[in-house]
């Protein structure tokens, strides 16, 4: 052994130690360390001391760490649509299309806050342990509010559905909940995508140019996203396809003239992934990743989720952009890293207080079962509901109710206890209540084998539970729905022919006996022939690890159901423009011309509400003023419920289309029977705002129109029965 070449090995090894320990004892004196500065010192600071390479790699989805500053490797990209997902065991809520379904923004911030609460325990908990993964992060790609203009959108589910007001209302709570109330720092970062103009088609979306005239985005499209960025969201997420001819990641009028410039947007801007890819892969505006990162740069994207920013070197190299040019977009998302207080001390920010016992709460399963139970909406009921849970023999059937798959919907995470359908009404009955259960049929597929030992069973139960619908193998993003043949979209409306086959022979095996269609998924489908062959039928979407239980306390009348429809169903995809139309004329309750089979906001109580008339405080008023508008709502059922009561303005007399009316106000209420409340609705100016074609807010003399009911004011919601709805009209002079 050469002992004087292992002594200078050794002499060298020691001196590098030494030198790490003091690079790194120095790392805590820079100035982005020091908490007493400001967050715009402290980026500048740190950016500074960042190599060309360095700022390129920061500004990565999976950005490294850099040792020599002491700054670990930090993934952005993570999930909570509906509790964290993808990272492990966690709360599982319902999907967003059925927190639409609640119509109810205080129990929307309550989830939110959990998932938040569970969100930063996770954070917590992975980085003491050495783990800074994927979806181990604090930013979250959430919420969807994307506008659900058309029935045959797979990622429908995603979203709150297909009302602005609504969305936006929903929105900003999920939004408040996740990025909490401190002072100083963010509990986590929320996301607003996809922005803007996106709702499929999923096959298409990486080249797809939506065209939107200035009417419909300002009336329809961007309102919600308007509301998120006043309501301080910290993310915008741009969307894969181009919008009015120019990509949205690379938008100068969505992205420059809007964002930034009309409503002032100070958070980061991030690509979806592998969207600026799609620059020179899809919509071909550049030739080369170079170009693609140039362009990603200069158009104001901050953080690029996808392989592109790399080739920011080489595009300074070429003289594509400028090292200052990165410096000014990698500060916006620097400013994100420091509210987060990834490079504070942990004793000094609240959040980091928060652990694993935060995860998969009793508090948080029972808000789970909670908003499971006010998003199931009753579409119909032949006065067969609710069942007693002691009858001698119930009969559960159908390709869905033993499925876990159709609890979860998309971007979901994992929890130890999935309650299934069958799992909930077992849980219900009396010991002494016989059940029994065949699956009957395939989910979408004729079965192979012709015997039918099930729908007999119907013709000795006492109640049987159909459990139908789709999942999310059927619709969901392009990569999800493995057992769809359009990238997850739903271009047939209708259920599967076998389900409606099965349920035809139920329907006659059960003679006199009930049979309840329980419904699953997460966008409206044809449910005519399922209306007339079940006697009562439930839409319970994607309802999260408690639905069996939650299904369950529906049925068996432990609550009475409250969740109403936030899309309508049209009768047929017939009834709509085609679907890579953007224009918003004969979509959604505000514009379609078509009755529809369900129509926006309706569903069904076990009690009876009687609403008195309108009262307003002023019929005539002038421009600028508000009014009072008070109406009494009583419980005349025989049993407690709750009430959804929805405002909708119309404005009669306009000078260019105008929508049939739109919702402008949603109030919860719990009534005992035989009690009564008086609700009060503000009626303000922007209610009364008419987007003209050109994309402006204006406001018009006349008549208009105020609907408050449990539905919107539609001559179908009358036709289906137990909706009410009163109207009153003032003048504006």
């Amino acid at each position: 052994m050469n002992y004087k070449v292992l002594g200078t090995f050794l002499l060298v090894l020691i001196l590098v130690n030494c030198g790490s320990i003091n690079a790194q004892e120095k790392a805590e004196d820079y100035g982005f360390r020091n908490e007493s500065l400001s967050i715009d010192g402290r980026v500048t600071d740190l950016i500074n001391r960042l190599t060309l390479e360095e700022k390129a790699m920061q500004m990565m989805h999976d950005s490294p760490g850099i040792e020599r500053l002491g700054i670990p490797e930090y993934n952005w990209w993570n999930e909570a649509l509906h509790g964290i997902g993808r990272s492990g065991v966690a709360t599982v809520f319902p999907q967003a299309i059925g927190m639409g379904a609640t119509f109810d923004e205080n129990l929307i911030f309550e989830v939110s806050s959990a998932i938040s609460d569970e969100a930063r325990g996770n954070h917590n908990t992975a980085v003491e342990n050495g783990y800074r993964r994927q979806y181990s992060g604090l930013t979250f790609w959430t919420p969807n509010i994307n506008i659900f203009r058309d029935p045959r959108w797979g990622r429908g589910q995603e979203t709150y559905g297909e009302d602005p007001f609504l969305t936006a209302k929903l929105g900003v709570a999920f939004v408040k909940g996740l990025q909490g109330d401190d002072d100083i720092y963010l509990k986590t970062a929320a996301a607003a995508k996809h922005y803007a103009v996106h709702s499929g088609p999923e096959k298409l979306r990486h080249e797809f140019n939506a065209v939107a005239s200035q009417k419909d985005l300002w009336e329809t499209y961007l309102p919600a996203f308007e509301a998120l960025v006043d309501a301080g969201v910290e993310t915008i997420m741009c969307a894969y396809n181009a919008t009015n001819g120019e990509p949205c990641c690379a938008n100068e009028y969505l992205l420059t003239d809007v964002l930034r410039g009309k409503w002032g947007f100070k958070g980061h801007i991030v690509s979806d992934c592998w969207a600026l890819e799609d620059f020179y892969g899809g919509h071909d505006v550049v030739e080369t990743p170079e170009e693609a990162a140039a362009l990603g740069i200069k158009s104001g994207v901050n953080l690029n989720c996808g392989s592109v920013y790399p080739s920011l070197v080489e595009a300074v190299n070429q003289g594509l952009v400028t090292e200052e040019d990165i410096d000014e977009q990698l500060a916006v998302l620097m400013k994100t890293k420091f509210k987060l207080g990834l490079f504070d001390s942990p004793a000094n920010n609240p959040y980091s207080k928060l652990s694993a016992k935060a995860i998969n709460t009793s508090e948080h399963r029972a808000l789970a079962r909670e908003t499971a139970q006010k998003s199931i909406v009753m579409l119909k009921n032949d006065n067969v509901l609710p069942l007693k849970n002691d009858l001698a023999k119930y009969f559960i059937t159908g390709p869905n109710a033993t499925s876990v798959e159709i609890l979860l919907g998309n971007y979901h995470g994992v929890n130890p206890n999935l309650v299934t359908i069958i799992e909930g009404i077992a849980g219900a009955i009396e010991p002494q209540s016989q059940l029994q259960y065949r699956q009957g049929t395939l989910l979408d597929r004729p079965n192979a084998n012709p015997q039918d030992w099930a729908s007999p069973n119907a013709e000795n139960s006492d109640a049987t539970i159909a459990v139908l619908g789709i999942s999310g193998v059927l619709e969901g993003e392009e990569g999800e729905s493995i057992a769809s043949e359009t990238f997850g979209d739903r271009l047939d409306y209708n259920l599967p022919e076998n389900q409606l086959d099965y349920l035809r022979k139920l329907n006659e095996a059960a003679g006199d006996n009930p049979v309840i269609a329980v419904i699953t998924g997460g966008s409206p489908m044809n449910l005519e022939e399922v209306h007339e062959l079940a006697d009562a039928v439930l839409m319970v979407w994607y309802p999260g690890q408690e639905g069996g239980n939650a299904v369950a306390d529906i049925i068996f009348g432990g609550v009475s159901p409250s969740g109403r429809l936030p899309i309508t169903f049209p009768k047929s995809l017939d009834d709509l423009p085609p679907y890579e139309d953007y224009t918003m004329k004969g979509r959604t309750y505000k514009y379609m011309d078509a009755e529809p089979m369900y129509p926006f906001g309706y569903g069904l109580s076990y009690s009876e509400f009687q609403f008195s008339d309108i009262k307003l405080s002023k019929e005539k008023i002038r421009k600028g003023q508000n009014l009072e508008a008070s109406i009494e709502i009583s419980n005349v059922g025989d049993r407690e419920a709750e009430e959804v009561v929805q405002l909708y303005v119309s404005d009669m007399e306009t000078s260019v289309n105008a929508p049939k009316y739109q919702l402008y106000g949603i109030k919860r209420i719990n009534l005992e029977a035989g009690n009564s409340e008086e609700i009060k609705f503000e009626i303000t100016p922007e209610m009364m705002e008419l987007v003209n074609n050109e994309g402006e807010s204006v406001i018009e003399k006349g008549e208009f129109k105020i609907y408050i009911g449990s539905s919107s004011p539609s001559t179908r919601s009358l036709e289906l029965g137990a909706v009410q709805f009163k109207e009153a009209v003032f003048t504006l002079r």
